[in-house]
């Protein structure tokens, strides 16, 4: 009869442990998710990063008296060298989005620019980044969400704790981001 409880016990407290590690695993490969799908975000800016000075280039010829627009585009830049930390990034990320919204918006009263072969393969490249900058933001975001869902979920929360996990934020626009984009047909344009 002893041994029967003593086994029992035994597969208690065993079981008990490997439920403890699969959860700690668990969370482990959650948090390195976000750090991955951050990773990638990251990898697209500095892609975006450096298709923007070809693009200042070409635009630098056609848009003498639209320094602002330009500017923006160069602080943004100048935010993004100097951002450290994931939030920095963020807010660096949104400002080149603000930015280049911008420019491709003033780019429309620029007919020579707008036919500008270099200009429309750097617009395009710098869509197809913008787009999949948007779609890992997503998966940035859901793999966040699932994390904070776990951390705060019982029984994970107990290992959440003794691992002193706490929340991650979720990439979040800026209200400005959500604004509607001015657009005007003027006579400048085709």
């Amino acid at each position: 009869m002893t041994t029967i409880i003593l086994l029992g016990l035994l597969f208690a407290v065993g079981g008990s442990i490997a439920y403890g590690v699969t959860i700690y695993n668990g969370l482990v490969a959650l948090k390195n998710d976000i750090a991955k799908s951050w990773s990638n975000i990251d990898i697209l800016l500095k892609q975006r990063h450096d298709e923007l000075s070809k693009l200042l280039d070409v635009c630098k010829g056609y848009m003498n008296f639209e320094r602002d627009t330009l500017q923006k585009i160069t602080q943004a830049r100048s935010m993004f060298q100097q951002a450290a930390t994931v939030d920095q990034k963020a807010q660096a990320d949104q400002s080149m989005s603000t930015a280049l919204r911008g420019l491709f918006a003033v780019a429309e009263n620029y007919p020579d620019l707008k036919a500008n072969s270099n200009f429309v393969t750097l617009q395009k490249r710098i869509t197809d980044l913008e787009n999949s900058i948007a779609d890992r933001r997503e998966f940035y975001n859901d793999s966040v969400n699932t994390f904070n869902i776990r951390i705060q979920q019982l029984p994970d929360t107990f290992v959440a704790k003794f691992m002193n996990l706490s929340p991650s934020p979720l990439f979040k626009v800026e209200e400005a981001d959500k604004a509607d984009v001015a657009m005007s047909f003027g006579a400048s344009a085709n």
